[in-house]
């Protein structure tokens, strides 16, 4: 499997999810009066990043890997989002940049090198197949679930079909559960 396959569609289908997660939390805030300021400051814990932060970080991640195999032209988001249109905003111009990935532009060697540094000086040195599978995607959707674990302890009345509703694409007919 290319790293095109691995990462680009785990993209997609993420981030599509977070959106819709996103316009179920602010239809719920709204009936519920919970106001978007409540949502942008909402955290799962003091020592974590509220949710347009992780929405943000979902976003870079995602562009940010892809880079490193050498994709290019990805939107830049300096900063958090102030509310759900620019959060939605931000996943939106992701979801344009991935969809216009030339899978070529990864490349074919799993093998190659990959290297990368952290804000603390840390240097980690990978092959792009390892970098893929132990960082590029954990981080990823350590991000994705981080915002959505925050909307559901704001309230937010979301479920797994939330989180993965685009593995309803693969469902076997005649095989959902009756309502």
């Amino acid at each position: 499997m290319s790293l095109y396959d691995l990462t680009v569609p785990a993209y997609l289908n993420a981030l599509g999810a977070l959106s819709a997660q996103l316009a179920k939390a602010q239809a719920w805030g709204t009936d519920n009066a919970v106001g978007e300021l409540q949502f942008a400051a909402g955290r799962l814990a003091p020592d974590m990043f509220p949710l347009p932060t992780q929405i943000r970080f979902a976003c870079g991640q995602a562009i940010s890997g892809l880079a490193r195999l050498g994709a290019s032209g990805g939107p830049d988001f300096p900063d958090d989002a102030a509310d759900f249109a620019g959060m939605q905003d931000q996943i939106a111009r992701t979801l344009t940049f991935l969809n216009t990935i030339d899978p070529a532009s990864l490349g074919e060697d799993d093998d190659r090198p990959v290297s990368f540094d952290l804000p603390n000086g840390m240097v980690f040195d990978l092959t792009a197949a390892t970098y893929v599978r132990d960082w590029a995607l954990p981080q990823f959707y350590f991000h994705i679930v981080a915002a959505y674990a925050v909307m559901r302890h704001l309230g937010v009345p979301l479920g797994k079909a939330d989180y993965a509703g685009y593995m309803m694409q693969h469902l076997r007919p005649g095989t959902a559960p009756a309502a």
